[in-house]
C-alpha cells in the first residue's frame, strides 16, 4: 500500500523532496501544532488548542504521530479504519475529549497535514480533499488533535522527520527516540508502546541508545555510541567501556552536562580488528539508577581484501528498483563510483541487473546502499542485493536489508598483493635446463619487464611488454649465452618474482 502511495506522491505532491525516512532510534525534533477541530480549542496543555510534542513526552506519554495528506487515498483508507481513534479512546490522556474513563493514560495521538499547500478552509470538510476527515464514518467527530500547521511548520516537520511518503506513522517514546510503525491496528500500535524505555525517574541514569561506529574497517575503527541522560538530574560524567569477552579493548571517562533526555555521541576509543567478526559489548560501568539500559552490543570486523583492481558489482533489485541506489566511496570520502538509475517492475520479484565492471585503485572503500523509501529492498517485494566481487570472490555486500534507509559494508583493494600472488602462482620457466630457447609463461594484466640475470646480478637479456592480458608465453633465445646458472626475473609495478634456470 505505501509503495503505491509513494509513486502517487511524486506525481501529486511536488512540494518537498523525497528523502529516506528518519532512521529508527533517531531523536525526534520538537514541534507545536494547533488542532483544527473547534471542539479541541481548550484541550491543549496551554488551553488554546496547541499541542507540543515534548510536553507530552515529558509527562511520560508515548506519542503516535500520523503525517498524511487530505488528498491521499491510502491515508484516507487507514483513517476510515479508526485505528487511531480506538487507540486514543482506550489509551489517551485522562480527561481529554473522547478518551475513556478507564484509559491506560500512556499514549497521545497527533495527526498532521503534511502538504504545506493545504488551505484551512478546504482541509477537512470534503472540499478539495478526499473526504470529511473529522467525521470519516458519519458517526462522531474525531477528537484526537488533527493539525494543519501551515507551510512553515509543515515544512519543518517534513524536513525534520524526512517525510518521503504519506502516510508516515511514527512512534515517539518519552525519551524522544523514534521508530516508524506503519499502518497498524489499534492493538498492534499499543503493543509497540511496551518497547519504549520507561520515562526518566531515577536522578542519575545514563543510557546507551545505539552503536554509531563502523562495523567493518581496513584498519582501526572508531567506537562511537550515543549516550542519553535518562535521569531526572543533569548527567555530568560516566565511564564507558568496550569489552570483547573478558578483555577490555577501550575505555573512556566522559564528562559533560546533559539535561534530561539530552544526548551526546561519544567516541570511546579505537579498536583494530584482526579477524572478520569481533563481538563487542559497550557499557556504562559507573553505577547509576538503571543498569538495564547501560549496554549495547555490536559486531566489528576486518574488511575483506581484494587482490585485484578490477571490480565487479553485482546487483539484484526488488519490485521497486527506483528506490535503490548505491555508491562506492574512497577513504577520503570522495565517490569512486555511483549506481545508475534503476526502474520499477510490474510485479513483486527479484530482478538481477547487468554486472558493472570497473577499475578502482588500491584503497579502503565503503559500499553505501540507500533505499529512498526507507524499508530496504527485502521487505516482501522481492530480494535485493548489492555485492562487490574481485577475482570471482565476494569481498563486500548488502544482501539482508529488510528495514531502514541505509546499509553498507567496507572492503580493501590491494592490487600489489594480487600482483605478487598472481606471479607466484602462475610463473613457469621451461625447459630447465635449456639450451636453445627459454619460455617464460605467466598470467598477465598490465605492463611487465622480464630479464635474465647472471649470478652477479648483471642483465644479459631483457624484454619490456605493455598492455598484456591473459595467459602469456615469452620466448628468449639462449644459445649464445655461456653455460651456467642464471636468474629469470619478471616485474610489474615494483613487484617481482624470480626463478633459477640452467643454460647448457
Amino acid at each position: 500500500m505505501k509503495k503505491l502511495l509513494f509513486s502517487a506522491l511524486l506525481v501529486s505532491g511536488g512540494f518537498f523532496s523525497v528523502n529516506a525516512q528518519l532512521a529508527d532510534g533517531s531523536i525526534a525534533p520538537n514541534f507545536t501544532v494547533t488542532a483544527y477541530q473547534p471542539g479541541l480549542a481548550n484541550a491543549g496543555l496551554n488551553n488554546n488548542g496547541t499541542f507540543t510534542l515534548y510536553d507530552y513526552l515529558d509527562m511520560g506519554y508515548t506519542v503516535i504521530m500520523d503525517v498524511s495528506a487530505t488528498w491521499c487515498g491510502p491515508c484516507w483508507s487507514y483513517h476510515q479504519g479508526g485505528a487511531l481513534e480506538d487507540l486514543y479512546a482506550a489509551h489517551g490522556p485522562a480527561g481529554h475529549p473522547g478518551v475513556s474513563g478507564s484509559t491506560t493514560d500512556d499514549v497521545m495521538v497527533i495527526w498532521v497535514e503534511g502538504d504545506a499547500s493545504t488551505a484551512d478552509a478546504t482541509m477537512l470538510d470534503g472540499a478539495g480533499s478526499i473526504g470529511n476527515w473529522i467525521n470519516p464514518t458519519g458517526s462522531y467527530e474525531i477528537e484526537f488533535p488533527m493539525a494543519n500547521p501551515g507551510s512553515t511548520v509543515a515544512n519543518q516537520i517534513n524536513n525534520g522527520y524526512n517525510i518521503g511518503f504519506f502516510p508516515t506513522i511514527y512512534k515517539i517514546c518519552p525519551n524522544r527516540t523514534i521508530s516508524e510503525v506503519g499502518q497498524l491496528s489499534a492493538s498492534a500500535l499499543y503493543g509497540t508502546v511496551s518497547s519504549c524505555p520507561a520515562p526518566a525517574s531515577a536522578p542519575n541514569d545514563g543510557a546507551l541508545l545505539q552503536y554509531l561506529g563502523d562495523n567493518k574497517a581496513c584498519g582501526a575503527v572508531d567506537l562511537v555510541v550515543r549516550l542519553q541522560n535518562n535521569g531526572t538530574s543533569p548527567l555530568t560524567s560516566c565511564t564507558i567501556t568496550a569489552t570483547e569477552g573478558a578483555t577490555t579493548v577501550a575505555t573512556y571517562n566522559w564528562t559533560g552536562n546533559l539535561s534530561t533526555y539530552g544526548i551526546a555521541d561519544v567516541t570511546i576509543g579505537q579498536f583494530t580488528p584482526t579477524n572478520t567478526n569481533h563481538n563487542l559489548n559497550i557499557s556504562i560501568t559507573t553505577a547509576d539508577g538503571n543498569a538495564a539500559n547501560n549496554a549495547v552490543a555490536t559486531q566489528v570486523g576486518l574488511a575483506s581484501t581484494g587482490t585485484s583492481n578490477n571490480v565487479v558489482v553485482k546487483v539484484s533489485l526488488d519490485r521497486y528498483g527506483s528506490e535503490t541506489s548505491w555508491k562506492i566511496k574512497r577513504s577520503n570520502g570522495t565517490t569512486a563510483y555511483s549506481s545508475p538509475t534503476y526502474s520499477d517492475a510490474a510485479a513483486n520479484g527479484t530482478y538481477p541487473q547487468p554486472d558493472i565492471n570497473t577499475f578502482l585503485p588500491d584503497d579502503c572503500y565503503s559500499l553505501e546502499v540507500l533505499d529512498s523509501y526507507g524499508d530496504g529492498f527485502d521487505s516482501g517485494y522481492g530480494n535485493g542485493l548489492v555485492e562487490v566481487w574481485v577475482n570471482g570472490v565476494k569481498i563486500a555486500g548488502v544482501s539482508d536489508f529488510p528495514t531502514g534507509s541505509e546499509a553498507g559494508d567496507a572492503f580493501l583493494l590491494d592490487g600489489v598483493a594480487g600482483i605478487e600472488e598472481n606471479l607466484s602462482n602462475s610463473l613457469s620457466v621451461y625447459p630447465n635446463p635449456a639450451s636453445e630457447e627459454l619460455n617464460v609463461s605467466f598470467e598477465a594484466n598490465g605492463d611487465y619487464v622480464i630479464a635474465i640475470l647472471d649470478l652477479q646480478g648483471r642483465m644479459v637479456a631483457t624484454q619490456t611488454l605493455t598492455g598484456l592480458t591473459g595467459s602469456q608465453t615469452v620466448k628468449f633465445p639462449v644459445s649464445d649465452l655461456a653455460k651456467g646458472s642464471y636468474i629469470v626475473k619478471i616485474s610489474r609495478e615494483g613487484v617481482s618474482q624470480t626463478q633459477n634456470v640452467v643454460i647448457r
